[in-house]
C-alpha cells in the first residue's frame, strides 16, 4: 500500500481513511501507544520521544512505529500488525415480569372496488373501519385504490402507519438496541409473543475515533466542519448491518424471512453521549464544565430521519437520561432492576469506562458517575486487549509459576479487562505490589523466594512477567489503582451523601458488559468493592438492553421510565465536600491477611 503526503496529516489519518483498522484507544493523542505499525520502505522520519516511551529498542530496529507520531515526507509502504478479533459481547440479562402492551397494533381491513354507485374514496373506507386514526399524507401518495384484504398497522391508536396485502395481523416486529461506548447489541423482537429471535453484536464502530466519549467528544472538537457527521455515521451503519444481519438469519414459519420493512419500532438505551451522536446532537458540552447535554429527555421520531432503515415510518424511541453521565443506559438498569420499588438499601453499578453508580434508600434514587477510565476494560495497559480470542482472561500466581487462563486456549497475545484485574488482585495478594500501589523492591526478596524471578527490572523501573513478552508494569497497576479509587469513592460519596453505611446494604447490583466477567474475588482482592459486600453481589447482565426490550413491548413502561428518569437525583462527585481526600484514602489496596 503506498499513500501519498498531505499536509500536517499523520499516518494513523491516512490509514484510517483508507478504512485500516489500526488500534488507536486515544485518537491519536500519542498516549496510549497501541497504533503500532511496520514501515516497508521510504522514510518515515525521526523516532519521537513519545514513540521512544512505549517502543523497544528491537521493535523500532524492526520498523515498528506508531502511526498517530508519523507524518509522511514521501509515499511510505506500511504494514498494519492488528487484525480486529470476534469479541464476544454480553446479550443476556435478568428480566422482570412486566405487562406487555405495545403502541403498536394491526388491524384487519377490507377495501371496496369503488363503482358508479358507490364512489366512496380509499381514504373514506380506511376512516371508517379505523376510526379516528390520522393518515399520513405520505403514506397515502403511496396507496393503491384495489379490493381485497389488508392490514393496517397503527402507532399509539392515532396514526397509521403501514398497509400490507393480506392478513397479516399474527406478525409484528421490532428491534431492541443497546449502544454502549464499547459494544453494540441489536436484538430482534416478536411483539407479539415478546420472543427475542435473534440477536447481532459488535464493537462499536466508533472506536476509530477514540476508546471512550472524551476522546470522541474531542475527535467532534477538532473536526468541526465534519465530525459529528462521522460519529453518527458510524454507528447508524453498524445499527443497519445489525438489522440486516437479525433479519438474514431469521426465519418464521408460515412467513417465511424477516425484512426489514417488517421492523415498526425500535427502542435504543446509551449513555448521555452515545445518545447525542446516534441523533447527530453535539455533544461538544458534555465535555466540558459544567457538562450540561443538549438533552435528557426521552426522543420519539421516525427511524428514517437519521439514516435507519426499516419498515416506512417506522419509529425510533431513546430511551431518557439523567444527566451528561447518568445516561438512559442507567436509567433502564435501574427500572430493570426496580430501585425504584425497593423496600431496602441496594447500590447498583454498571463498570466500564465510567463506573455509574445509584443508591436506592428503600426507593429514593440517587446517582452517581465516576470517570474509572478504560483500564477495567483492558485499555491504557502496556499489554492491554480487548476480550478475544487470545486475551488472557484470568491470572493466579502459585509457587511453581504464573497460571494463565487464556480466551479460546490460544497462545498468549495480551490481557483483558478481567485478566488485568486478576493478576493485579494476585500482585497485592502475594505482596508483591504494596498498599500503595507500589511493586515491592527485588532487593526485600529472597532468591530463593518462588516471587523473586516473577520480578524484573526494565532500566530502574519493575515489572511483573507474566510470559516472556507479556509484562505488568508499575505504569498498568496505577491504571487499576485510579480506577478502583474511582469506583470506591462513589460508592462511599452516594452512601454518605444518603446518610448510610457499606454494612447496611443488602444487595449490590453489578450490571454491564464488564460487570459480568467479574468473579468476586477479583472485585474485592483489588478493593474495588470492600469484603463486607462479598456475600451481597448480584449480576443482573446486560440490563440496558433488558430495558430497551421492556420498554419496546410496553407503552406503560416508557411511561415509567421517563418518571423514574425524572426523579433521579444526581450527585457531582467533584463538587463534593472532602471528596479529594476520600479518593485519595480509597487508591489504597486492600491489606492481605
Amino acid at each position: 500500500m503506498t499513500m501519498k503526503n498531505m499536509k500536517r496529516e499523520n499516518l494513523l489519518e491516512k490509514l484510517r481513511k483508507e478504512g485500516r483498522f489500526v488500534e488507536n484507544p486515544c485518537n491519536g493523542k500519542g498516549i496510549c501507544g497501541k497504533c503500532k505499525v511496520k514501515i516497508l520502505s521510504g522514510d518515515a522520519g525521526k523516532v519521537t520521544e513519545t514513540e521512544r516511551r512505549f517502543l523497544s529498542e528491537e521493535e523500532l530496529a524492526r520498523g515498528i512505529r506508531l502511526s498517530c507520531m508519523v507524518y509522511p515526507e514521501e509515499e511510505l509502504e506500511v504494514e498494519t500488525l492488528q487484525k480486529e478479533k470476534k469479541t464476544e459481547v454480553l446479550s443476556e440479562g435478568y428480566v422482570p415480569e412486566f405487562e406487555k402492551h405495545t403502541e403498536l397494533k394491526k388491524q384487519l381491513i377490507h377495501i371496496r372496488k369503488p363503482n358508479l354507485k358507490d364512489q366512496t374514496s380509499m381514504e373514506e373506507q380506511l376512516l371508517n373501519q379505523l376510526g379516528n386514526v390520522e393518515i399520513p399524507f405520505s403514506l397515502l401518495q403511496h396507496l393503491e385504490l384495489a379490493e381485497g384484504t389488508y392490514t393496517a398497522v397503527i402507532w399509539s391508536e392515532k396514526s397509521l402507519m403501514a398497509f400490507e396485502p393480506g392478513d397479516q395481523t399474527d406478525y409484528l416486529y421490532g428491534a431492541a438496541i443497546d449502544i454502549g461506548t464499547t459494544t453494540v447489541v441489536t436484538s430482534l423482537i416478536d411483539m407479539m409473543t415478546g420472543k427475542e429471535l435473534g440477536t447481532a453484536s459488535r464493537i462499536n464502530a466508533q472506536k476509530e475515533f477514540g476508546l471512550d466519549v472524551l476522546t470522541r467528544i474531542s475527535y467532534e472538537t477538532e473536526h468541526p466542519e465534519d465530525g459529528k457527521e462521522h460519529l453518527q455515521k458510524a454507528i447508524i451503519d453498524s445499527i443497519n448491518e445489525m438489522l440486516d444481519e437479525v433479519c438474514r438469519k431469521t426465519e418464521v414459519p408460515g412467513k417465511g424471512r424477516i425484512e426489514k420493512h417488517d421492523i415498526y419500532e425500535i427502542t435504543v438505551a446509551a449513555n448521555c453521549t452515545m445518545m447525542h451522536m446516534l441523533l447527530g446532537v453535539d455533544a461538544l458540552s458534555i465535555g466540558k464544565s459544567p457538562y450540561a447535554p443538549m438533552f435528557v429527555k426521552a426522543k420519539d421520531i421516525e427511524a428514517e430521519e437519521i439514516g435507519i432503515h426499516a419498515s416506512r415510518g417506522a419509529r425510533l424511541y431513546c430511551l431518557p437520561s439523567v444527566s451528561s453521565y447518568i445516561g438512559a443506559d442507567i436509567v433502564a438498569g435501574a427500572y430493570v432492576c426496580e430501585l425504584h420499588k425497593a423496600d431496602e438499601n441496594v447500590l447498583f453499578i454498571d463498570i466500564g469506562t465510567n463506573g455509574e453508580i445509584v443508591f436506592s434508600d428503600h426507593g429514593r434514587l440517587l446517582s452517581c458517575s465516576c470517570a474509572a477510565g478504560p483500564a477495567l476494560e483492558g485499555m491504557n495497559i502496556s499489554s492491554g486487549m480487548r476480550a478475544a480470542e487470545g486475551a488472557i482472561e484470568d491470572v493466579e500466581i502459585k509457587e511453581d509459576g504464573v497460571k494463565l487462563k487464556i480466551i479460546g486456549n490460544a497462545d498468549p497475545i495480551g490481557v483483558c479487562g478481567s485478566g488485568i484485574l486478576a493478576v493485579v488482585k494476585e500482585l497485592v495478594r502475594t505482596g508483591l505490589v504494596r498498599k500503595d500501589g507500589a511493586f515491592i523492591k527485588l532487593k526485600n526478596l529472597e532468591e530463593t523466594d518462588y516471587r523473586y524471578p516473577m520480578i524484573e527490572m526494565d532500566g530502574i523501573k519493575r515489572q511483573f512477567k507474566m510470559t516472556e513478552d507479556l509484562k505488568i508494569t508499575q505504569g498498568d497497576v496505577r491504571q487499576v489503582q485510579l480506577a478502583k479509587g474511582a469506583i470506591l469513592s462513589g460508592f462511599y460519596a452516594l452512601l454518605k451523601k444518603a446518610g448510610k453505611e457499606m454494612s447496611e446494604l443488602d444487595k449490590v447490583m453489578i450490571a454491564g458488559q464488564f460487570g459480568a466477567h467479574l468473579p468476586a474475588d477479583s472485585l474485592i482482592g483489588t478493593g474495588i468493592l470492600p469484603a463486607e459486600v462479598k456475600d451481597k453481589l448480584v449480576y443482573v447482565g446486560n440490563s440496558s438492553k433488558t430495558g430497551a426490550y421492556m420498554a419496546l413491548l410496553s407503552g406503560q413502561v416508557k411511561h415509567e421510565m421517563e418518571e423514574l428518569a425524572h426523579h433521579m437525583d444526581y450527585m457531582e462527585l467533584g463538587a463534593t465536600e472532602g471528596y479529594e481526600r476520600l479518593f485519595a484514602d480509597c487508591l489504597m489496596f486492600p491489606e492481605v491477611h
